[in-house]
């Protein structure tokens, strides 16, 4: 008993393959920019001023 060969199924679900790849990749995105990336650069950010403030007032 031979098995039928699996023929179009990369054409039948290419477009949604490509669909939920590029949507789950665009959210995934969004999610570290602003969920991790933007956090850690504000308190980079704050720590900077701190640091200026702090020789501003030492300076004068």
């Amino acid at each position: 008993m031979a098995i039928a060969p699996i023929t179009g199924m990369l054409r039948k679900r290419f477009w949604l393959d490509i669909s939920c790849a590029l949507g789950l990749g665009t959210a995934s995105g969004y999610a570290y920019w602003y969920g991790s990336h933007l956090k850690s650069l504000e308190r980079q950010e704050n720590y900077y001023i701190k640091l200026e403030r702090e020789r501003a007032a030492a300076s004068s």
